[in-house]
């Protein structure tokens, strides 16, 4: 483990990348300040993939269906502070790696503001992850299906519909027409309040690329025509196994419709029994009651109808699902945020909070007050990790390696910081031992040497030991505040204020 660190400690991760050249023409509906911020393609490591992610932890899950689902979604945290979501595959799921990585860097190359985009991949061993951005502000089905504060509103819904046409109109273009299972849950929202279609759709389902949708109700008509008298179980097996086309994804888009017209999710066959009654209005979600025109809603009702045709000749393209919507828009003026009740330009929870020494010496850039609090502190926060080494002293080569720890702390001690450095190293790469102290005892003295790209690295990896130790965190900020990065340096911050808060109001 000690030489594998070492490596990864001595580069700013995201800086080795060379992101996948895009065209401009692939970044369109986008303001230039989108375009800045979203990073090009690249392939990550599963290593660096572990570590944002805190090793894959259950506390990280954000996917709606759970520990449970094939396909798990993490939120995680890049290097440069970078929020992301991370779908790992099912080993099974996808057995040609090349296969995999040729149709990543195909989404990948995608760019547009009304998509969740892919930003990356990992394909090493059996392992499959791809990485995009991360949206901050739940799904749709949370916001349609189980809000708490407020229903969402007439003219946000709208809103819904036309960035999805839009971003499936978007895709069509760039030949990507194909999106598998598209439903509420693939609907996310940025940090504005603006949704945003998943990537993770656009990608096959599985080594075959066929769809995967369990719910038959939902399923549409022409996945069930095998022409044959079948029995009622190799009628699911053909619906389980059909394969997605563009006119599909389409009524998929008409099931969407309905979410936002009753704000329940309800069986295409149903509602259209209640539209050919016309009796549309039983359709509609009670809590918009008095905030539509009808006209609105018929229009929109037959949009519906429209996706949901039986034949899959007879349904719009996105192209003209898109110029319906447009027409039916309101309150275009209002931003999304203010439209979902969402808080912006608030004090950061940052500026909230009250720093600990340890934080302000952090923003002081006060590397003596840091040292003298790594000193006090000494190695109590290597839990269980003190008991293991004098259990194991009776060695030779365990006692060597101590020695070196030994020499390593005399040195840090009286501030003699390259020699620090040579013996922290000797223990470090002896691999039989971990000490996340010793890994911030390190990047103290790479700070004191001014080397802040080997200090962030040594920061990191007392986090990756120690995934709930403010120290790693603040010290983390301290090598930023040295890059010139304060902005990532003030987020990571705010993590280690918090980790330590929550810390001391447990003790």
């Amino acid at each position: 483990m000690g030489a594998r660190c070492s490596r990864l400690s001595g580069c700013w991760w995201e800086s080795q990348f060379k992101p996948t050249d895009l065209e401009s023409s692939d970044l369109e509906n986008g303001s230039k300040s989108n375009q800045e911020t979203i990073p090009g393609f690249c392939e990550y490591t599963f290593e660096q993939l572990r570590v944002a992610t805190s090793g894959f932890s259950v506390d990280n899950i954000v996917s709606e269906h759970g520990e449970k689902a094939p396909n798990v979604v993490y939120k995680g945290k890049l290097s440069n502070d970078r929020f992301i979501a991370v779908k790992r595959f099912h080993k099974a799921a996808w057995p040609d790696s090349r296969q995999f990585l040729e149709e990543a860097k195909t989404v990948g190359h995608l760019r547009n503001e009304r998509l969740a985009n892919l930003i990356g991949c990992c394909c090493e061993g059996d392992e499959r992850l791809l990485v995009a951005e991360f949206m901050p502000n739940e799904t749709l089905a949370k916001h349609l299906f189980h809000w708490e504060a407020q229903p969402m509103k007439w003219a946000m819904r709208l809103r819904v519909a036309l960035y999805l046409a839009e971003a499936l109109d978007y895709c069509s273009g760039k030949g990507r027409a194909l999106y598998h299972d598209l439903n509420a849950y693939r609907v996310l929202f940025d940090q504005d309040g603006n949704p945003r279609l998943s990537c993770f759709g656009l990608m096959k389902n599985s080594r075959d690329g066929k769809s995967y949708s369990t719910n038959l109700a939902f399923t549409p008509p022409e996945y069930m025509r095998t022409g044959y008298s079948v029995p009622y179980s190799l009628t699911i097996l053909f619906a389980l196994t059909g394969r997605v086309t563009a006119e599909s994804v389409v009524y998929s888009f008409g099931t969407l419709l309905l979410d936002l017209l009753s704000g329940k999710h309800i069986p295409p066959s149903h509602a259209l029994d209640l539209i050919r009654g016309k009796n549309f209005l039983m359709l509609m979600d009670s809590c918009l009651e008095g905030h539509f025109s009808n006209d609105d809603g018929t229009e929109l009702v037959r949009l519906a109808s429209r996706c949901l045709q039986y034949e899959a000749r007879e349904r719009p393209n996105p192209k003209s699902l898109v110029t319906a919507l447009i027409a039916l828009q309101k309150d275009t003026e209002v931003p999304s945020y203010e439209l979902m009740g969402i808080s912006q330009g608030t004090a950061s929870a940052a500026e909230s909070l009250t720093l600990t020494p340890f934080g302000e010496a952090c923003t002081r850039m006060d590397l003596t007050a840091i040292h003298e609090i790594l000193e006090k502190v000494g190695y109590k926060d290597d839990e269980g990790i003190a008991n293991e080494l004098s259990f194991q002293m009776w060695t030779n080569q365990m006692q060597e390696t101590l020695n070196s720890k030994k020499h390593g702390d005399t040195a840090f001690r009286a501030k003699e910081f390259s020699t620090a450095i040579e013996c922290y190293t000797v223990f470090i790469d002896g691999g039989t031992m971990v000490s996340p102290t010793v890994f911030a005892r390190r990047c103290l003295s790479y700070l004191m040497n001014d080397m802040p790209q080997e200090a962030l690295g040594d920061a990191m990896q007392a986090q990756v030991i120690s995934p709930d130790w403010s120290t790693a965190f603040y010290l983390q900020a301290a090598a930023l505040f040295s890059l010139g990065m304060d902005t990532d340096a003030q987020e990571t911050l705010k993590d280690g204020t918090t980790l330590e808060a929550k810390k001391n109001s447990k003790s």
